[in-house]
């Protein structure tokens, strides 16, 4: 293995260790190890991949292996897809059977407690970081914001307002 390769390795383990509380949680990390550190990808690049793994069926950080295609091939892509979902399913496998044998324990009803904030301040860091690369101009900051107040005041699938923003942005963003 050459040394880009070594460091998708060491990216996206570390990534994976990371991830506490899904893939969301890590995208500021993993946007400042692949545009400002390893200058794998640009803002723009970043973003479209983000966008493809969510409109992908299946895990969203799938996007995972396009990086990986896109800094070496297909051997990147398999690098990238086992660096980032190796090491956390190896974690997820053992403290699964490790849990178990504490249920009922107060430790145990400590630790859920204790991560749920967490897991959701890393989910929202994710977001933000997305958000910073994907608002760039008045117009997107005006798309952004009629899709959340819609996910929040309506039931709506997702994937039609994906739609509705790709329509509205091959009208208004051209």
């Amino acid at each position: 293995m050459n040394e880009t390769n070594w460091s998708l390795l060491g990216v996206f383990s570390l990534l994976s260790i990371l991830a506490i509380g899904g893939g969301t949680a890590v995208l500021p990390e993993m946007k400042t190890l692949t545009i400002e550190a390893h200058h794998w990808l640009t803002d723009d690049q970043f973003r479209n991949i983000y966008s493809l793994g969510q409109l992908a069926p299946g895990p969203n950080m799938l996007m995972v292996i396009v990086i990986g295609y896109h800094v070496a091939g297909f051997t990147g892509a398999l690098i990238a897809f086992v660096g980032f979902f190796g090491p956390a399913g190896f974690i997820a496998l053992a403290t699964n059977r490790l849990w178990g044998r504490f249920e009922g324990s107060p430790w145990r009803l400590s630790v859920q407690r204790a991560m749920a904030p967490i897991v959701v301040g890393l989910m929202a860091s994710g977001t933000i970081a997305v958000a910073r690369t994907a608002t760039t101009e008045v117009i997107t900051v005006i798309f952004a914001a009629v899709v959340f107040a819609v996910m929040f005041l309506r039931k709506i699938n997702p994937a039609l307002l994906i739609l509705a923003g790709a329509g509205a942005g091959v009208l208004l963003l051209r």
